[in-house]
């Protein structure tokens, strides 16, 4: 008899813990096919030594020292209960504090998170990506955004989220946004165009002028002294007019010279040092600071959190601006940007996301009485081209059969391709698809394609190249009752968008260059 209260006890005691758990509610849950009572009045959790789970709005407490000592009586009912929690609830909360942060998107739609205090920008991210299942390609970002400024930055994937928040002050209101940054590392790939070689320089301790294929090895090494020169303009402190210097960036910090294009130590005065400082770019650098382009940044140190603080700099281009941003980033990170650079690919390598080889999979033709292997590379091409298009009459059929009778089938049809699109944007101005760009990375091949705001019944892409944001219109070309669509005044012409955009993402055609990176704006 005592045996049998003994285990009744047990197995109160894990059926109140396996609730807890759930997050469950009332005085009873189900697991599998048996009722099993939240609480034994003999038995009360130790409050000393607990830890809270976020799954139920009432914390409850947990008794950690008794949990691995308790039996399952019931393991077909119970399999996994206590593993399940250590694996995926105790990692992030056992003896580890956490804190709930905020993080917009681009739409100014939000989430707030309950995360550990040590988690990184990267781990933010990663968790995002999972929650909005976006596909990871390694360019999601997050950034510290400060309105009362009109400033933003990248946090770099190995900084800690709550330092960066530490600097904030109370009524600041500033925000963290996560969104794509094609840019974040592409000068890692292509050098040249963030480096022009007239603002680039190598100290004579190198014994000699390196390549710019060796550019970005100097600046990570902190034997080498490369150099960042070139005019800016600077705002005076305490007024508002703006002056031109010319400036000089070394790994010791940021000069500018007092005589001209003098870089004689004695013409030199140091601006800022970055060891306690971040470099952020200016968001309405005309209109909030009365700067003369719009290609404004600043260097902030981290505690403060005044515009009076702030060391403005304006360039007169764009390329200018990355440069000098870039090689800021290069300066105080130094290494560690590569190695944030590199972790995502060695982690890919090291954990394939595809379990079934290529080889194994084979093109079939079911079209006859009998069913067989096309062997014949090029016939295997053409029968997917064939299907994928008889696919798209079907669905574009399908589609417009619920239209109006005065909608034509061809102009239905290029409006349900489309539409479902994520580098499709219906209602965005000439000014928001420049924004939405800019602010997903100026790098080549960065697009989006949008309605035409002066022409109702035509499309515009908007395509980044060399830094800057052109914009191609997209002509409907109708013949024989059938509605097509080109770049190029009909000599190319498409069924749809999708078939549009598919073509240059492969061919450049008339196109400065490909299209590789599409905007896509994300609800968090």
């Amino acid at each position: 008899m005592s045996a049998m209260n003994d285990s009744l006890d047990e197995t109160r005691s894990l059926g109140e813990k396996a609730a807890i758990f759930r997050g469950a509610k009332g005085s009873g849950n189900v697991v599998g096919s048996a009722f099993i009572p939240l609480r034994s009045p003999l038995q009360r959790p130790n409050a000393a030594v607990s830890t809270h789970f976020k799954g139920n709005r009432k914390s409850r407490a947990v008794d950690e020292t008794q949990m691995g000592h308790i039996p399952n009586p019931f393991p077909e009912l119970l399999p996994s209960a206590v593993s399940l929690v250590s694996e995926c609830l105790l990692p992030w909360t056992k003896n580890r504090a956490t804190q709930v942060i905020k993080v917009y998107s681009e739409d100014n739609t939000s989430r707030a998170v309950e995360v550990p205090s040590d988690i990184t920008a990267r781990d933010i991210c990663q968790l995002f990506i999972l929650k909005n299942h976006c596909i990871d390609d390694h360019s999601w970002t997050l950034f510290e955004q400060i309105p009362h400024l009109s400033i933003e930055r990248t946090i770099e994937d190995h900084e800690s989220v709550m330092e960066v928040q530490s600097g904030w002050g109370m009524d600041s209101h500033c925000c963290l946004y996560f969104r794509k940054n094609y840019a974040k590392y592409e000068f890692f790939k292509k050098p040249l165009d963030f480096f022009p070689e007239h603002m680039v320089s190598i100290s004579s301790e190198t014994n000699g002028i390196m390549s710019h294929s060796q550019l970005i090895q100097t600046f990570l090494s902190s034997s080498s002294c490369p150099e960042i020169h070139g005019f800016l303009h600077a705002k005076e402190h305490g007024r508002k007019s703006w002056k031109k210097f010319y400036f000089v960036l070394r790994r010791s910090g940021l000069y500018f010279s007092n005589k001209g294009t003098s870089k004689e130590p004695r013409h030199l005065q140091l601006i800022a040092e970055f060891s306690d400082s971040d470099v952020y770019t200016l968001l309405s650098a005309k209109k909030v600071y009365g700067a003369p382009t719009d290609y404004g940044f600043c260097v902030k140190a981290s505690k403060l959190n005044s515009a009076r603080d702030l060391k403005l700099l304006c360039a007169d281009d764009e390329q200018t601006r990355t440069c000098w941003v870039t090689a800021m980033r290069l300066f105080k990170y130094g290494m560690q940007l590569y190695q944030n650079f590199v972790q995502p690919h060695q982690k890919q390598k090291s954990s394939p996301m595809r379990s079934i080889s290529e080889n194994s999979l084979v093109a079939m033709d079911f079209s006859g009485h009998k069913s067989r292997v096309i062997e014949n590379p090029s016939e295997a091409l053409s029968v997917a081209v064939e299907e994928g298009l008889s696919w798209r009459r079907k669905s574009c059929h399908r589609l417009s059969s619920h239209g109006s009778p005065s909608t034509s089938q061809s102009s239905m049809s290029s409006i349900a391709i489309h539409v479902a699109q994520l580098w499709f944007h219906s209602k965005l101005s000439r000014d928001e698809a420049q924004k939405l760009i800019t602010q997903q990375g100026l790098i080549d091949g960065v697009f989006l394609v949008r309605d035409s705001q002066s022409n109702p019944r035509t499309f515009v892409l908007s395509l980044c190249h060399t830094q800057k944001i052109k914009h191609f219109q997209i002509v409907p070309v109708e013949e024989n009752g059938e509605l097509f669509y080109s770049l190029d005044d009909g000599h190319t012409r498409f069924t749809d968008l999708l078939q549009l955009v598919e073509f240059y993402q492969l061919n450049r055609g008339v196109l400065p260059c490909k299209l590789k990176h599409h905007c896509a704006r994300i609800t968090l």
